[in-house]
């Protein structure tokens, strides 16, 4: 059975585009290092299924050194050491509402939090090396359809580029938090501070939505 995801991407997006894009992937995988590994490019909107989305967390690509991409953005295995960014969330999250001792935010997307990077793939060591070039209309229909969900859900952006996805955002019933981006260069202009993890529970709640268990 075709998954809603599906569904409201084809509605959103030309004919033919989901060839374009796998035509685009064999491309770029036959010619280099790619991360995350293919079978996980849409791991967000698989482990995050539509009618069970709480929160869209939206990222700018996946991390580009070696196995860090799990497909889900901000994540990386707890193998590995946590990027800067992603350690500058969890300090915020320790001071917001408490202590999470591992990275891996595989259990944020199996609750509900959609995990979505604005570009879904991109070369080894090349930061942004694949924007602008397939996926940003992929993932505006992505926000597009989030946007058209008839039960309230948060759009959290951090950062300037995630925060322009906010024209996309048209649906009054849902909430959006903003604030700059999570980045060592950045984080001190109001990241740190800005509450996102209990904000977006007391929003969930508010509307008798189960919040999200972030220490998890």
């Amino acid at each position: 059975m075709e998954s809603t995801w599906k569904r409201k991407l084809k509605e959103q997006l030309p004919k033919g585009y989901f060839s374009e894009i796998n035509h685009f992937m064999d491309q770029v995988y036959q010619r280099g290092i790619v991360y995350p590994p293919r079978e996980n490019v849409f791991k967000a909107l698989r482990v995050t299924a539509y009618e069970d989305m709480k929160v869209v967390l939206l990222g700018q690509d996946p991390y580009h050194g070696p196995d860090q991409a799990q497909g889900l953005s901000f994540s990386v295995p707890d193998s590995l050491v946590a990027p800067p960014s992603l350690q500058n969330i969890l300090k915020e999250l320790e001071s917001d509402i408490g202590e999470r001792r591992h990275h891996d935010l595989t259990s944020w997307a199996q609750q509900g939090v959609l995990l979505l990077n604005a570009c879904l793939t991109v070369p080894e060591h090349q930061a942004n090396g694949h924007a602008n070039m397939i996926w940003e209309p992929f993932t505006d229909a992505v926000i597009k359809a989030a946007n058209e969900k008839e039960e309230p859900i948060v759009f959290i952006l951090w950062g300037g580029y995630a925060r322009r996805k906010k024209a996309l955002i048209t649906n009054p019933i849902h909430h959006i938090i903003e604030s700059p981006h999570p980045s060592p260069l950045s984080a001190y202009r109001g990241f740190f501070g800005s509450q996102p993890f209990s904000k977006t529970n007391a929003f969930l709640e508010s509307k008798g939505i189960t919040p999200i268990n972030w220490l998890a």
